[in-house]
Formats: structure tokens, sequence, C-alpha cells
């Protein structure tokens, strides 16, 4: 039988109706986009660290299928959604054939990948959680709701771009992001810290340090990799 691949798992209708519903419940409680554009750009970059990192191409296709499916546990709760998540993919994970112990890195990364209760666990839980925890932009904001007292609506409204770097010789991964004056790098601190501290933790579990870059600058201490 075949590798199950990010194509299959995008082409799943169960999968495809969880990640739309997890959004709308989220969308009713005012948060930021967590549908096909945040779960894609996730897929993208998590896999996009492992391949810049020279991992085999196995684990750089399960860190986009974790990307994917990351978030659908939103549709019981935002709250614990990593582990509900986790809870409700492995079965189906299993139905599509995955073999179990690839299903099992799946539903470990999803499980592991929130900041209250989470932490690295495996190569493919590090990247997943580097790609979800730098995903703030402007397209992000659902602008039809955008409320400029919301400090996230605000923050993520003002960020214009954002990039990750990964420079495999120096075991370096860089975040950086331009935002305006719209908001502030205090204000981006203020909801982002923990965030950018399990990226830290993350990017040591894959043997590299971490630089967070905005506007030019490194704002954070980067811990040489020895």
């Amino acid at each position: 039988m075949a590798d199950i691949t990010l194509d299959d798992i995008r082409k799943n209708d169960k999968i495809n109706i969880m990640i739309n519903h997890a959004n709308q419940c989220l969308e009713a409680v005012g948060y930021t986009d967590h549908g096909p554009r945040h779960v894609g750009y996730v897929s993208r970059i998590a896999g996009s660290i492992l391949e810049r990192l020279k991992f085999p191409k196995r684990r750089v296709e399960l860190a986009k299928i974790a990307g994917w499916v990351h978030d659908i546990g939103n549709m019981i709760n935002r709250h614990n959604h990593g582990l509900s998540g986790a809870v409700l993919l492995y079965p189906i994970l299993l139905e599509m054939g995955m073999p179990v112990r690839e299903a099992c890195e799946i539903v470990s990364a999803v499980g592991a990948h929130e900041e209250e209760t989470g932490n690295p666990v495996s190569d493919i839980s590090a990247a997943l959680i580097i790609a979800d925890k730098v995903d703030a932009h402007k397209a992000r904001v659902r602008v039809k709701k955008y409320n400029p007292e919301d400090i996230h609506n605000r923050v993520n409204f003002s960020i214009k771009e954002t990039r990750v770097r990964v420079d495999a010789d120096k075991r370096l991964i860089t975040y950086e992001l331009r935002m305006d004056s719209l908001s502030s790098i205090m204000e981006f601190m203020q909801i982002y810290l923990s965030r950018m501290e399990m990226c830290e933790k993350s990017a040591n579990f894959l043997g590299c340090a971490f630089a967070l870059k905005v506007n030019g600058t490194v704002i954070n201490n980067i811990k040489e990799i020895k």
C-alpha cells in the first residue's frame, strides 16, 4: 500500500469538514482565522523546516500532514484543542490506511502543539510548533469583524510581512516580521511571548537556535547550540 500523503489528507471529506467547522466555531467567539489559509501555511512551513534541515522525505511529509490537521480540535473547544484533535484524528488516519506508527507520530505532534500544555516531543512536533506559532499576519484578521480595540486584531493587522529562514549550516531558524505603527513590539510580545519561547524550545529540540527579528532587529537572546 502506498504511503498516505498530504494530498490524500487534503482530499478527505471528514477532515475538510472538521477544519472548516472548527474555523467557524472560532469565528463565532472572535478568534482570528484558523481555516484552510492557516493550516495550509502551517503545513508548508513545518515541512519546509524539516526539508531545509535535511530530514528524510517521509518525515517532511508527515510534518506537512500534521500541519494540515493540527487545529481540528477547535470544533470541540478552544481549550485543550490539541488533545481533543489528536483523539479525533487517530481513528480517521487508521481508516485511511496510515500505519499505526505514523498515525502515532501525527497525533503526538497535534496533541503537543499548544503552548499551555505542549512541548516538542519529536522532529515533526517541533516543526509543527514553530510553524503554528509564527503565523502572525494581517491575513489572519477577519476583516468584516476587525476591532482595533482587540489587541489580537490590532497586532496581527499591523504585521505586513513574515518570513521563516532556516540556515542548516549555522543551525539557525530565524523568524522575521515587519510591522507598522498600528501596533508595537511590546504589544506583539504581550500575546506572543509564550509562543516565541515555545519556538525557541522547539528549535533547540531540532539542534538549532531561534532568532526573532522584528523590523530588522533581533530582539531575543540567541542561545548558541553546542
